[in-house]
């Protein structure tokens, strides 16, 4: 499981993609799903963390427990 404080450290998930840590949020709500609207209540986020390939390409997302620190601080 990662966590904000493991930002900028290489991931593995567990599909064995690798990537860097780019941002942690405990309570996402993705803008391209529609959520029910219930008047009065917010619609609770899940917890995301972003990774982007090592080299470049696009980035991804994933549950923070489906990934593990592999190497510390090795973003620039």
């Amino acid at each position: 499981m990662v966590t904000d404080k493991n930002i900028g450290a290489r991931v593995r998930a567990a599909d064995g993609r690798v990537g860097i840590l780019r941002a942690v949020l405990a309570d996402y709500r993705d803008p391209a799903t529609i959520y029910p609207v219930v008047e009065g209540e917010r619609v609770p986020g899940v917890p995301t963390a972003f990774v982007g390939p090592e080299g470049g390409g696009v980035e991804w997302t994933a549950l923070p427990a489906d990934l593990e620190v592999v190497a510390r601080g090795v973003a620039a």
